[in-house]
C-alpha cells in the first residue's frame, strides 16, 4: 500500500511541477527534439505512476484474497484513520468493489483514448482521399494542389500520405520558398509526427484535466513545428523558409481538423517564436545550459520513477 501511496504522490507531483518548468524550458525551442522527450518523459511518468499504481492497488485488494483486512488495515493506517475492521464478508465485499472501480476507471481512459484515436485516423484518411480526388498532383512538386483563395499548406497522414498546397500559396510563394515550405511538411511525414500528434490528441480528450498532459499535447505540438522548421532550413536554408512562414502569415482559414498542421500560416503553432529562432538562433553557450536542463529534467524523472518502480519488485517478490 505504501508503494502504490508513493506511486500516486510521485505521479502527482510530476503532472503539477512539470508542466511550468518545461514550458519555461522549450518556450524558445533552443533543442526542440530534446524538449520533444522531456514532455513525454514527464507524461509517461505521470500516468505510468498512476496505471502502475492501480495496478498495484487491485493486486493489494483482490488477488491477495487471504487477508483483504490487512490490506485495509494498512490503507487506514497510512492514512492516519482509525480502524474499524468490519466483518470477513464485508471486507471482501469492499474489497473486491474497490479494485473493480479502480479497474474500471482505468479501462475507461483507455477506451476512451483508442475510440478518438480511432475516430482521428478514419477523419484523417477520408480527407486525404477526399484531397486527392478534388486535387491535381503536379509533377516534380511532389503535392497535391488545391484551388482554394487562401495560401496554404499543410500534410495529411495515411496511406499514401499526402502534402497539400493551396493554388493561392503557389502563387504567393517564390521557387526557393515553396521548396522549404514542401521540406518542411516531408519532414512532419518522416517523423510520423501525426501518430504522435494523435496520440496526445487522444489522451488529452480523455484526461481533460490533467494538465501535464494537456498543455504537453500543445507545446509538444509546437515543437514538432520547430523540428520540421530545422529539418526544412538545414536543406533550403532559414531565409527561404522565413519567406515562406512570412508569406503565408495572411491564411484566413485554419487547415481542415484532419490536418496535422496548417504548417506555416498564422493559424500554426507560435509564428511568432518560430520565425524569430529562424532570425536570431542562440548560441552555443545557451544551447548547452538549455540541454543540460533538459536532460536532468528528464534524468529525475526518470530515475524518480526507476527507484519506485525497484521498490515495486522487491514488493511483488517479497
Amino acid at each position: 500500500m505504501n508503494v502504490a501511496l508513493g506511486l500516486m504522490l510521485y505521479g502527482t507531483v510530476v503532472a503539477l511541477i512539470g508542466p511550468p518548468i518545461l514550458r519555461r524550458l522549450t518556450r524558445r525551442g533552443v533543442a526542440p527534439r530534446l524538449g520533444v522527450t522531456a514532455w513525454l518523459v514527464a507524461i509517461g511518468g505521470a500516468l505510468g505512476a498512476w496505471m502502475l499504481a492501480a495496478g498495484l492497488l487491485v493486486i493489494e485488494f483482490a488477488a491477495i484474497r487471504r487477508h483483504p483486512s490487512e490490506a485495509l488495515h494498512a490503507c487506514y493506517s497510512v492514512l492516519s484513520t482509525p480502524v474499524h475492521p468490519p466483518s470477513a464478508a464485508a471486507t471482501t465485499v469492499l474489497t473486491l468493489g474497490v479494485s473493480a472501480l479502480v479497474t474500471a476507471a482505468v479501462a475507461a481512459v483507455l477506451l476512451h483514448v483508442a475510440r478518438v484515436a480511432l475516430r482521428l485516423r478514419r477523419h484523417t484518411h477520408e480527407h486525404g482521399a477526399a484531397v486527392r480526388i478534388v486535387g491535381r498532383p503536379v509533377p516534380g512538386l511532389g503535392a497535391i494542389v488545391l484551388d482554394s483563395p487562401e495560401p496554404q499548406a499543410y500534410c495529411v497522414a495515411g496511406r499514401p500520405d499526402t502534402i497539400v498546397v493551396t493554388t493561392a500559396a503557389v502563387d504567393a510563394l517564390t521557387r526557393e520558398q515553396l521548396a522549404a515550405v514542401l521540406a518542411h511538411e516531408r519532414a512532419h511525414l518522416r517523423g510520423r509526427h501525426a501518430v504522435l500528434t494523435a496520440m496526445l490528441r487522444s489522451t488529452a480528450a480523455a484526461l481533460p484535466g490533467v494538465r501535464v498532459v494537456t498543455e504537453g499535447a500543445v507545446e509538444i505540438g509546437r515543437l514538432l513545428e520547430m523540428c520540421a522548421d530545422d529539418r526544412a532550413a538545414g536543406t533550403h536554408g532559414p531565409a527561404p523558409l522565413l519567406g515562406g512562414l512570412l508569406a503565408l502569415l495572411d491564411a484566413g482559414e485554419p487547415a481542415p481538423a484532419a490536418a496535422l498542421n496548417t504548417a506555416l500560416n498564422a493559424a500554426g503553432t507560435a509564428v511568432l517564436a518560430r520565425a524569430e529562432r529562424l532570425v536570431s538562433p542562440v548560441g552555443a553557450v545557451e544551447r548547452a545550459r538549455n540541454r543540460t536542463a533538459l536532460l536532468g529534467v528528464i534524468a529525475a524523472t526518470v530515475i524518480g520513477l526507476s527507484e519506485i518502480t525497484v521498490g515495486v519488485l522487491f514488493w511483488l517478490v517479497r
